[in-house]
Order: C-alpha cells, then structure tokens, then sequence
C-alpha cells in the first residue's frame, strides 16, 4: 500500500512537472539551446579536438594557469577540464543531467507566473 502511494504521488508530480514544462516551452527552450551550444562555445574560445588554439582564449587562459602553477596545468584545474571537454564533448549522461536540472529549475520558476 506503501508503495503504491508512493508511486501515484512520484507519477503525479512528474506529470506536474511535466505539464509546467510543456507549457513554458520559452523557459525550456533556452536550457535545451544551451546544452546543445557547449561544444561550439568551446571550439570559439580555443578548446578544440585537437589542443588549444593558438592566439586564443582558450591559450590565454593556458598561459595564465601555467604561470601560477609554476609551468604547467594543474591536473583538474578550470583550464585542464575545458580542454577535456574540448577534446570529447559532453557525454550522454552529462547532456541529460543538465537538461533534467535545466529543465526542473524552468518548471520551478514558470510554476510562479
């Protein structure tokens, strides 16, 4: 019994939510447009499949990290992670954490217009 109550009550919010969603399609929109845009704002400030760019943002921000860590790239580090992402592009799994986030902050904020 439990569990079916439990089960009714998660099915009803995520129709809820559901429901916010489709309605705010301008609200969705722009998180979908944004996941979608991370490996071209990358490769437009440097981090590309093959290294960073020269006379880039991307090689400025190299250049910076590597003269406060005394010569390299920390391993981890904003610019190490850019050029990771640069390199291989998003996963599935983080596209679909990003967009269910997008999308639950979207319907949380329609949910008060």
């Amino acid at each position: 019994m439990v569990a079916s109550a439990f089960t009714s009550s998660a099915v009803t919010r995520v129709a809820k939510v559901a429901r916010v969603a489709s309605s705010c399609a301008t609200c969705v929109l722009p998180l979908v447009v944004a996941v979608g845009a991370v490996p071209m704002v990358l490769t437009a400030m440097g981090f590309t499949a093959t290294g960073i760019a020269s006379s880039s943002i991307a090689a400025k921000m190299m250049s910076a990290a590597a003269i406060a860590n005394g010569g390299g790239v920390a391993p981890g580090s904003l610019v190490a992670t850019l050029q990771s992402l640069g390199a291989t592009g998003l996963s599935g799994l983080t596209k679909f954490i990003l967009g269910s986030t997008g999308s639950a902050i979207a319907a949380g904020i329609a949910r008060f217009y």
